[in-house]
């Protein structure tokens, strides 16, 4: 199954993500969900998005719900 198809074939929507590097708290929560999305600096132990920052709605909106310091947001509009 290719990334951003469902289990039916069918095309995710696919949605792009954010950090507030201000709340951030540097849990690494992101980073362990979606390591090619997210990137923990060491030295200032906050995240940041790499790459495009998009994701499937669905494991967007868990690394969200997971977020320790609610920093990682759905940025809505267009691409």
């Amino acid at each position: 199954m290719s990334a951003g198809a469902d289990r039916g074939g069918r095309a995710e929507a696919m949605v792009r993500v954010a950090v507030d590097r201000e709340l951030c708290i540097g849990g690494g929560v992101c980073e362990m969900l979606e390591p090619e999305v997210f990137e923990l600096d060491d030295d200032i132990v906050i995240s940041s998005v790499v790459g495009d920052g998009l994701l499937p709605r669905d494991r967007a909106d868990v690394v969200v719900d997971r977020c320790p310091g609610q920093a990682i947001s759905i940025v809505e509009g267009e691409f």
